[in-house]
């Protein structure tokens, strides 16, 4: 028997949901450093967990002639079984991230009725990257080419509608969809009235919540609710946050996340000498912008582990 989703965790608690995200392992890694890091957060009571998805990549080998050849790769498998074994080890929800790129419609379909028959029913549709050195999206043959087309078709099998229309007496699944945000706009999106129109888009198929990209500046995300709300989009809004944990992340986060580093904490970085004391900044700035999302009635908090768990821990502790 299949318990609450997401959905329901978040109507029915009286207080604000922690909840946290873990990387399945690189191949051929144990899944104890997973178990170890769920561990030392348990005595926090997290409401679910996530684990991320990764597409195929290609990799360039050199083939015993010398010459180079493309092999097609996949770094971190094995999210749905992580995220099973997870849920039957410690009794907690999980949700699995789906995502559009690297996936036909059928091998999504097959995935959600894997999910089903292990009695996972959350799911955080996606659309993901570009294949690695592209910059340009391009979906499969025959796959998503954005992700309110695959939370479009996760509802439409929450109906019993598959891809095939000649299969007869289908079960409906009862997958609770969530989506991702962006405060500081998606770096596609032309302008935040575009991007908060394919959020709609998103929810209009079927989204039951919203969890946002990271940020550090909480006057952007209290903005971007306001706009949402103008938007028409009333569906849960949950804050992600992750702590800067290494002098390099001034740097890195806003190349990568596309995000911006507020001044003053860019002011507290440039003061660090090593990455510890860089951590210890990290955790001191996720806990103040924290305190303030719980005053400022968020539904919960989610944060991007990355892995490290002890600084979460200490930011949890502190705030909730």
């Amino acid at each position: 028997m299949q318990g609450p989703t997401v959905i329901d965790l978040l109507a029915r608690s009286k207080k604000p949901l922690f909840t946290f995200e873990l990387l399945p392992p690189l191949k051929g890694h144990s899944i104890e450093r997973i178990y170890r890091t769920i561990e030392s957060l348990l005595e926090y009571a997290p409401a679910y967990i996530n684990f991320t998805s990764h597409r195929n990549e290609v990799v360039l080998a050199e083939r015993p002639d010398g010459l180079l050849e493309k092999r097609v790769t996949r770094k971190r498998p094995g999210t749905i079984a992580l995220a099973a074994a997870v849920k039957y080890k410690y009794n907690v929800n999980v949700v699995p991230h789906l995502l559009c790129g690297g996936f036909t419609k059928e091998e999504t379909e097959n995935v959600l009725i894997e999910m089903n028959f292990l009695g996972i029913n959350d799911v955080l549709a996606l659309r993901g990257d570009p294949p690695k050195g592209s910059r340009v999206f391009i979906p499969e043959p025959d796959g998503h080419k954005n992700s309110n087309e695959l939370v479009e078709q996760i509802a439409n099998m929450n109906k019993g509608h598959y891809i095939d229309p000649d299969l007869k007496n289908m079960t409906a699944t009862s997958f609770c969809i969530g989506v991702a945000a962006y405060p500081e706009k998606h770096f596609e999106a032309p302008n935040m009235t575009y991007d908060l129109t394919n959020l709609k888009r998103k929810v209009d198929a079927g989204a039951s919540y919203i969890v946002t990209q990271m940020f550090f500046d909480n006057a952007k995300f209290y903005a971007f609710r306001d706009a949402l709300r103008a938007m028409g989009i009333t569906v849960p809004l949950i804050p992600g946050i992750k702590p800067v944990s290494a002098m390099t992340d001034v740097n890195l986060l806003p190349q990568t996340f596309h995000i911006d580093i507020p001044e003053e904490l860019v002011h507290e970085l440039s003061k660090c000498r090593t990455d510890e004391e860089a951590r210890e900044a990290g955790i001191e700035w996720a806990t103040v912008q924290c305190r303030d999302l719980l005053k400022n009635e968020v539904p919960g908090i989610h944060y991007y582990t990355l892995g490290r768990s002890d600084n979460i821990a200490r930011i949890v502790k502190n705030s909730f």
